[in-house]
């Protein structure tokens, strides 16, 4: 992909795809981090002589919806860049391309909800190429829609020669790839969630990466069933044990080191407040299921940590959202944030881990925090996402 880095944006009227996907409650937005991410990028294209039309969407909207328009966004968006944005009610259209003709070096133009229109999600061509109109040059930073063909996001740079991606999509790819092709060994793989079978095609990639993997959450328990031991009322996908089982194989042949806890906090129902205690994990009684790492498993995992000098963590320990079960997951964090600070590479990804991160305050102590949940995803899958293939 060609990055911005070196161009020179003169009176171009650049489309920036971005993902300003954000958060609400009762109408007001409850995290800027997406509009944040996409400073560096909009700033270089504005600092070099370039207007900027802003596309974006915002949840998964069913034709117009009054809560969902980018409307919505205006102010926080115009906070961050600390400049007046002109907003356009629609997408495409006379009076859209009027807008984004009459618009001067240094402005930027938010456009209304991209998925408004159903042939966003449908990647229709004739679409993306009434939308292509509005601009000169194409600019996509939408890590976290870069895994969908839609319109926008891949069939719209089929109109461009001038396409490149933006600062942040470059910095997630890069950070991807420092575990996925040129990461420091030992290299460790945190795995956690709740199914295993969300994680199939992970781990069978990063197999060819990662020196360690280190598993929790409620995918161990599969694991831990699999292997002829008693996992009482724990979640459990029994449907995969024998996968699991295949995978334990698969790592002992590309000789890489599967960790599974030896012990985990067990309650006997799943709430905050319910009765826990300490068990080994292959000997959990019936009436009581396992929602945290042990002690044990802790000092365990501690040096793996510390040693690896490339980390992925993509998903929690144990069930972070309650208080009394959120140890496993807090020292998780404070450990890779120790690794950070040695010198090794950290990245995390995915909704849950993103969340404990900025949860607990681990955020800044990491190397890198992906924006985009699925898409990364599917990074580590070994996939060419549309986007990106559209860029190339």
């Amino acid at each position: 992909m060609k990055t911005i880095e070196n161009i020179n944006f003169h009176g171009e009227r650049v489309i920036v795809r971005v993902d300003f996907n954000v958060p609400f409650d009762n109408n007001k937005i409850t995290d800027k981090t997406r509009i944040d991410a996409s400073r560096e990028t909009i700033n270089l294209i504005l600092n070099r002589g370039g207007s900027v039309i802003l596309i974006t969407h915002i949840g998964r909207p069913n034709g117009y919806q009054k809560d969902l328009s980018c409307e919505l966004i205006v102010n926080a968006v115009s906070e961050v860049f600390e400049r007046e944005i002109i907003f356009c009610r629609s997408i495409i259209g006379k009076e859209a391309e009027k807008m984004a003709k009459s618009l001067k070096p240094g402005q930027i133009m938010l456009m209304e909800n991209v998925r408004f229109y159903p042939e966003e999600v449908n990647g229709d061509i004739e679409f993306a190429k009434h939308l292509s109109k509005l601009g000169t040059a194409y600019v996509n930073d939408a890590f976290g829609s870069i895994h969908r063909a839609h319109a926008s996001t891949a069939i719209i740079a089929k109109f461009f020669s001038k396409k490149y991606c933006g600062k942040l999509l470059d910095r997630e790819v890069s950070a991807i790839e420092k575990v996925l092709k040129n990461g420091k060994k030992p290299i460790l793989a945190v795995l956690g969630g709740a199914k295993i079978s969300t994680k199939i095609t992970i781990i069978k990639s990063l197999m060819n990466s990662v020196t360690d993997i280190l598993i929790g959450g409620g995918m161990a328990y599969t694991f831990i069933k699999a292997l002829g031991g008693s996992i009482g009322d724990s979640i459990c996908e029994d449907d995969f044990c024998e996968y699991s089982i295949q995978i334990l194989e698969r790592a002992k042949q590309k000789n890489v080191r599967i960790h599974l806890p030896e012990d985990v906090i067990i309650a006997d129902a799943f709430n905050n407040d319910a009765n826990r205690k300490i068990s080994k994990i292959n000997k959990i009684p019936v009436g009581w299921q396992g929602l945290d790492f042990g002690p044990e498993s802790l000092k365990i995992i501690k040096p793996i940590i510390i040693n690896s000098k490339t980390i992925l963590w993509n998903g929690p320990l144990g069930v972070f959202e309650f208080d009394n079960f959120s140890k496993g997951t807090i020292e998780l964090g404070n450990l890779v944030a120790e690794a950070t600070s040695n010198g090794s590479f950290s990245l995390v990804g995915g909704g849950d881990s993103v969340l404990a991160v900025k949860k607990f305050g681990f955020k800044n102590k990491m190397s890198y925090v992906s924006t985009g949940g699925g898409a990364m995803l599917e990074c580590l899958e070994g996939a060419v996402l549309p986007g990106i293939r559209a860029l190339s």
